[in-house]
């Protein structure tokens, strides 16, 4: 059986276990709270090369601690949304029937805030 991790799945349970915790977490803690949550065994590297990816793209931020970083998740919980539905939306060569199904899939007063924002009335 394959245990590897489709692609970014890893990157999501990452991001999951920073925006869970009370501070910024070192990558071998980070790897223990994978662990803990029945992620199987990771390696250090695969730990350390996610969260640099992912600070790269600016979805976390880290600071100096000693040698090492540590990394935290932004604050803003919907900043974490707005990556999860970018990063999906990427993954589709055509945009347009990604997002005609998510439309499509709104309530009605989330139709009407998505239309407002578009037309900046809601800035």
């Amino acid at each position: 059986m394959n245990s590897r991790r489709s692609p970014g799945v890893l990157e999501a349970e990452i991001l999951t276990v920073l925006h869970e915790a009370s501070g910024a977490l070192s990558p071998g803690e980070v790897r223990d709270l994978l662990s803990g949550k029945g992620g199987g065994e990771l390696s250090y590297s695969a730990v350390v090369t996610t969260l640099t990816r992912l600070h790269d793209k600016g979805v976390v931020t880290r600071e100096r601690s000693g040698r090492a970083y540590r990394y935290a998740a932004p604050a803003d919980p919907s900043g974490l949304v707005a990556w999860r539905m970018r990063r999906l939306l990427d993954a589709e060569a055509d945009h347009a029937p990604a997002l005609t199904h998510f439309i499509s899939g709104l309530s009605a007063g989330d139709e009407e805030l998505v239309r407002r924002l578009l037309l900046g009335e809601d800035r």
